[in-house]
This record gives C-alpha cells, structure tokens and sequence, in this order.
C-alpha cells in the first residue's frame, strides 16, 4: 500500500510541474490533457500525457528524454553505459530536456533535419548534430551511431517534434537572437552581473554545484576543465546572451518576464566566454570565410576585424561590411 501511494505521488508531481509550465508559458490545458494554446510559442508535449505512443517507441522515448535529462549519468565520468562525456547533461544547455519554449529546444530538429550547414560546409543528419553537441558542449567523444543510446535520443527528438511542419521553425524554438549592442559586450561589466545573479548557482570559480550523487550537476560549470569547449554554441556570445535574458536566473525568468536586461545579457556572457574552458580544434569549421557568425571568435575571416571584435563587439560594423 504504502508502494501505491508513492507511485501516486510521483505521477501527480509530474502532472502538477507540467501544468505550472504550462501556466507560466502562457498555455493552459484542456480536460483531455492536451495543450490549448494562448499564443503561437511552441511548447513541448509530455509523454506522461501521450497514450498514442506505446511499445518499445515509447520505451525509447522515456529512455531518450532520460538520456538528455540526465546524461552524466548513463556516459558522464562515472556513467553507467560508458565514461565519455564531461558530466555536464545535455538538459544544462537544452532546458527541460529540450522541451522549453526560447530555451535552445528541439522544436524544430526533427522538421529541419537533414540539412546543409555551413559550419561543416555539409548536408548533416541528426546523428551528426548530437554528435556535435557531445564532442563539443560535452567536450567529450559521441556515442555510436547504432547504439540504443542514440536510438532513444533520435526517437526523443523525433517525438517532440512530432506536431512541427517539414521544414518549419516554430515560434519559441532555439534561442532568441538578440539585437547587437552600440559597443563591445564588456567582460567586467558582466563580473559585477555574475557575482549578483549567478554565483550563488554557479559558484564564484564558474565550478557550478554537483548533485548529492556526484554523477551529474545540479548546477553545470559555466567554465573550466569540466565545462564546454570553445567549439560549443554557447561559446558565441550572442547565444549565450540570448539564452540568459529568457532562462536566467533559472526559475526567476521567462520570455515574458525576463530579469536581466539585454545589456547585462551581452555583459555576463563576454564574462562568461571570456574565461578558460577547453580548447577544440576548429581549423575545418566554417570552410567558407564569408559564412562564418559575426561572433564567432577564431580566424580567419573574410573581412578584416579581429578576433577580439569577432568574440565581444560591436558586431554592427562587421554586420554592416556584409551587407554595403
């Protein structure tokens, strides 16, 4: 009896936390449980609340959303399928295992994928992009291809993905691109940012704070040894600014109601960046000059600013030699 009430506690806390999310989203739910929406963001569905999906799928997708939330666990430094990533989890720079609205998503994965990128100048699959995201957020060597693992994670991402067109980009996906400063994004500006709102999560060394189990972060370093590689997304700055103004301080902010304003979102991510993290080797990335971000931080380029401008700013001089 008493295994019955805690399994009844369980599923109501999940149904309760998905319903505040949906509340905060600005979305409310219908009695059948599915989503009605208030405006056009998109918003994750929850396989708690999907009876369609059965059989080993769903067995993969509960897996795959695992995976993501909590991959230190299964192939972080002490995971228990293999020891290959940083201990980061995919779910530290993918909130809500990648089901948030402006919370870099997987929204529009699935709909987009197979596409050419111009990062690797190649038409890449979704076993590429997850590979890229453990070989560089993860700063770690990506599972193979043909492994349960990777299974579960494309029929996760499959599944989110379900109810988005081919080829569309729904509202909310990703994260947002914020408009450039008049100036450079300053480093010291955003130390002062840092130490206000993020330290007490993230520590005053950018270590981030690890769970009870000590198999994965409560809490993900934001630099150092354990922390993403220079080859990682949030590396530019303008993702990183992006992500903090809809997402940070963690539950204290919304795209509704952001905390911090868009300056001091630029500000803490040069601080952020600025920082010692690992080095990948980019030299392939971006094999045409022109193609490459504004901020992407690493000659050479096909302009003539330097790197120093390329990582903090002021991007509109760069953006206006592109397009005279």
């Amino acid at each position: 009896m008493k295994k019955k009430y805690i399994v009844l506690i369980g599923i109501f806390t999940v149904i309760g936390i998905y319903f505040l999310v949906g509340f905060i989203s600005g979305d409310y739910f219908k009695i059948d449980g599915t989503i009605a929406k208030t405006d056009s963001t998109w918003v994750g569905p929850s396989i708690y609340l999907d009876n369609t999906t059965v059989g080993e799928e769903r067995d993969l997708v509960i897996y795959g959303q695992d995976l993501i939330a909590h991959t230190s666990k299964y192939l972080g430094p002490k995971g228990s399928v293999a020891q290959i990533t940083n201990g980061m989890n995919c779910q530290n720079c993918h909130l809500q295992a990648g089901a948030k609205s402006w919370g870099n998503n997987y929204a529009a994965v699935f709909s987009t994928y197979p596409k050419f990128r111009d990062r690797s100048g190649q038409v890449e699959t979704i076993y590429k992009r997850v590979a890229d995201c453990m070989e560089r957020s993860l700063n770690g060597t990506a599972v193979d291809s043909n492994s349960r693992e990777f299974k579960a994670i494309y029929a996760y991402i499959k599944w989110l993905g379900q109810d988005v067109q081919k080829g569309k980009k729904p509202h909310g996906s990703g994260i947002e691109k914020l408009a450039f400063l008049d100036r450079a994004a300053d480093p010291q500006k955003g130390q002062i940012v840092y130490t206000a709102q993020c330290q007490s999560c993230h520590g005053a060394n950018g270590e981030g704070q690890l769970a009870v189990d000590e198999l994965e972060y409560a809490y993900p370093p934001l630099w150092g040894p354990h922390s993403y590689n220079d080859g990682a997304g949030l590396y530019r700055i303008s993702n990183f600014a992006g992500y903090v103004k809809n997402n940070m301080p963690y539950l204290l902010t919304s795209h509704a109601s952001p905390k911090l304003t868009e300056e001091e979102c630029w500000d803490v991510a040069a601080y952020v960046n600025s920082q010692s993290r690992p080095h990948k080797d980019q030299s392939k990335d971006w094999p045409k000059f022109e193609k490459k971000p504004l901020d992407f931080a690493f000659g050479p380029y096909a302009d003539p600013f330097p790197e120093s401008q390329h990582k903090y700013g002021p991007f509109k001089p760069i953006q206006k030699f592109y397009t005279k």
